[in-house]
């Protein structure tokens, strides 16, 4: 397959929902102060509200990544951004906290759809050649997204923390960019037993198919089965990717979330720890881009590219707890985010390959959830350990460690990079 027309169209496409997914997830983060006065609550229902979307995400990814091995990647990215964009507006206009809570957790629940289905639908549009370097590139969605979350958030934070979420509401709009700009996954169309279809598709995407032609089926009976994923050689990788997502995830969040108030600590400004997280999002970018290119080159395991990326990220982390200068904290945290969002982007790639195309959505799914559970547990956690004035260097150790457990856990994961999709 070559890299065509209809991929130039999708991938931008499909990026720009990885920047709606990560604006979501942090663009109260950085109008929390307003809320907690609008609604008078403390710092730890700040943190209820910043993990609640995470913690509808939970069971919305467990749910939507079955779904979409049932009816197809392109309806549930369809139907996920669609309702989040109308409740996101409901949640706006949120008139206490308990109502506020309850929509920031269905707001969770919708988009986990799409936020699921985007790597792996990605993937399966992708010659195999360019799967590593090309959805690499899919992850620099998520610093686009911080930074149009601290851009947008400043410009409009006068108006009021509501105003922010009234602005997440318009991406629902961008399900018709999707709908006329990427075709339904070839692989799903085969396991469907829908080969002209798949065909038709393939064609689009710059293959020359033959008129009847039939496609081989692998295991159709598995489709969408959660089960499987326990079983036989998938039980192994399944366990040992649970546990990279969780702590992998926690590494990021536990630090991404209370970055400013770390800072803050620090002695900055609040404008100026926002701008100290835009910077850092800047350093995100290069990071992506050097792992695109390592990973199309070395693969994506061990000695190669994202255990040295997962190591370097840790030991950044470690410089940044001891940071005794503002130089030192800038130097060490920019370095954090090149290695840690580096690695991020080859995981990514990585973790919607270990699976069947029967399984896929389901076991994206599996991972997309342990890395929730880690984002809504991470806040609160953080969050208390900085009630008890645990102190800045201790806080951030504990986050580092666990970095550390993922890069353990990551080694024995099996390579992938050149194989075709199963």
């Amino acid at each position: 397959m070559p890299f065509g027309r209809a991929h130039v169209l999708a991938a931008p496409t499909l990026f720009m929902a990885f920047v709606i997914e990560s604006w979501e997830q942090l663009a109260l983060v950085y109008v929390s102060g307003d809320l907690g006065d609008a609604f008078s609550i403390d710092t730890g229902r700040i943190g209820w509200v910043l993990s609640a979307v995470a913690l509808g995400m939970i069971p919305g990814a467990l749910v939507w990544g079955p779904v979409s091995d049932r009816i197809g990647r392109c309806a549930v990215c369809l139907w996920s951004l669609s309702a989040y964009g109308v409740i996101a507006l409901a949640s706006a206009l949120s008139p206490n906290f308990t109502v506020l809570l309850v929509t920031r957790v269905l707001s969770g629940l919708a988009p986990a759809g799409i936020y699921t289905v985007t790597f792996p639908y990605f993937l399966e549009l992708l010659p195999s050649r360019m799967r590593g370097r090309a959805a690499v590139y899919l992850s620099i969605g998520w610093p686009i997204g911080v930074l149009a979350a601290v851009g947008v958030t400043q410009l409009l934070a006068g108006l009021g923390w509501h105003v922010v979420a009234i602005a997440s509401a318009l991406a629902g709009l961008w399900v018709f960019a999707i709908r006329a700009w990427v075709p339904e996954s070839p692989y799903w169309l085969v396991a469907q037993h829908r080969h002209d279809e798949a065909a038709a598709v393939l064609r689009r995407l710059g293959v020359d198919v033959p008129d009847g032609t039939r496609f081989a089926v692998v295991a159709p009976e598995r489709t969408g089965r959660p089960v499987e994923l326990l079983r036989g050689r998938l039980l192994r990788i399944t366990v040992l990717m649970l546990v990279v997502n969780f702590t992998f995830n926690w590494g990021y969040w536990g630090l991404q979330t209370w970055l400013p108030t770390l800072l803050q600590d620090k002695g900055l400004s609040m404008s100026a720890s926002l701008g100290f997280v835009a910077l850092s999002a800047l350093f995100m970018i290069p990071g992506y881009v050097s792992a695109s290119l390592l990973t199309g080159r070395f693969g994506r395991k061990r000695k190669k590219v994202f255990l040295p990326y997962v190591a370097l990220a840790a030991i950044s982390g470690i410089f940044f707890a001891y940071s005794s200068s503002m130089t030192e904290l800038y130097v060490a945290n920019f370095a954090l985010a090149f290695f840690s969002l580096g690695a991020w982007g080859v995981w990514n790639t990585w973790n919607g390959e270990f699976f069947p195309t029967a399984l896929r959505g389901t076991g994206y799914s599996w991972a997309t959830a342990a890395q929730l559970v880690a984002t809504s547990l991470a806040p609160s956690v953080v969050g208390l350990l900085l009630a008890q004035a645990t102190g800045f260097s201790t806080t951030i150790l504990f986050i580092t460690a666990f970095l550390v457990v993922a890069l353990l856990f990551a080694a024995p994961l099996p390579e992938t990079e050149g194989r075709d999709l199963e």
